[in-house]
């Protein structure tokens, strides 16, 4: 099968040429992202392999069905950017990969989380300086402090699983309850009770239309004085303009992101000699109780080889019309 494949870096062509080994699929790799200027470039092949922060709007799926291009293949979980609909009507099958490592995510949230709160950040910044004060890098324990988990699909569920090791009372909600997690004593609120108990709120759901802002300004006045979020999930989760709201006004004490609503511009990009235009982003950069990593939660060597494996196994069940449902992405999933 020909595929193009789009957003690549050096370490994708890596991984994805290592899993294609046997398979023997065509790779064209381009750095650029998807999406409507650059949708040409699928021309003369069978599927396109896309990212997160790929467009594949209507318009973009017309266009890939004009050149006969069959397949959309994602390299993630999340399929927001896919206009699923579209694609349906349009006769494509689109595949993603639907778990890979949930530790690999599950734990870079509890690395903001652990950095935000013992500031080891500032603390590394000011001995490489000769600075060994330690005044204003008091921390809090996490043993005892109930922790919110929003969403409890495998990533949440190992998150839940980690915080509560470290002695955290763990409360959470989503719509299909895992009772073996519970089980384990992790208790299922009502989301707005998750708001109001939570001392860390750590987000872990998918991006749809119902949970687009998420977190706005109504559920901040719920929430502790002081509370502390993390997302790992999807920028648009959370409403940035009400989170600097809060911010300023102390309501929100921590905020911790892996992601950001506006991404797909500046993520996975050297913009270090460029004037970055997003106003919202540059004021959240400059709260010092703010912690940005950008979109790196999932880039462990584990999960960057799972991903590849699973990517190039989709591929191969395209091509011998032998799909892995577990894998399809459909209309009811969005509904």
């Amino acid at each position: 099968m020909k595929v193009a494949i789009f957003s690549t870096k050096p370490y994708d062509r890596e991984f994805i040429e290592k899993a294609n080994t046997t398979a023997g699929h065509e790779f064209s790799f381009f750095e650029t992202s998807l999406r409507p200027t650059t949708v040409k470039l699928a021309g003369g092949h069978d599927a396109v392999c896309v990212f997160v922060n790929d467009v594949l709007s209507k318009e973009v799926i017309v266009s890939l069905s004009e050149i006969d291009v069959k397949a959309i293949v994602l390299r993630c979980a999340g399929f927001n950017n896919v206009d699923i609909e579209a694609a349906c009507k349009n006769g494509f099958s689109v595949l993603r990969v639907p778990a890979y490592s949930p530790h690999a995510v599950a734990e870079h949230a509890v690395a903001l989380i652990m950095t935000l709160n013992r500031k080891t950040h500032k603390a590394y910044n000011r001995v490489r300086e000769g600075n060994f004060s330690i005044e204003r890098l008091t921390g809090f324990e996490l043993a005892g402090k109930t922790t919110g988990v929003i969403g409890t699909g495998k990533i949440g569920a190992t998150f839940a699983r980690i915080m509560k090791g470290f002695g955290c009372r763990v409360v959470a909600y989503d719509l299909y309850p895992d009772q073996e997690l519970a089980g384990e004593g992790i208790y299922y609120l009502p989301l707005e009770e998750v708001f109001k108990q939570s001392d860390i709120l750590s987000l872990h759901c998918p991006l749809t239309p119902d949970t687009h802002h998420v977190i706005n300004k109504q559920c901040m006045k719920l929430m502790k004085k002081g509370v502390m979020l993390i997302n790992t999930s999807r920028g648009q989760l959370i409403d940035s303009e009400a989170a600097i709201k809060a911010l300023k006004k102390g309501q929100l004490g921590y905020l911790g992101i892996d992601v950001y609503e506006q991404e797909e511009n500046l993520f996975f990009k050297d913009l270090s000699e460029v004037i970055i235009q997003d106003d919202k982003l540059m004021r959240l950069m400059t709260f010092p109780n703010v912690l940005i990593t950008a979109h790196q939660a999932y880039f462990t060597d584990n999960a960057l080889n799972q991903i590849a494996q699973i990517t190039i196994q989709n591929l191969s069940d395209i091509e011998n019309g032998q799909v892995n449902e577990k894998n399809r992405v459909c209309m009811d999933m969005v509904k």
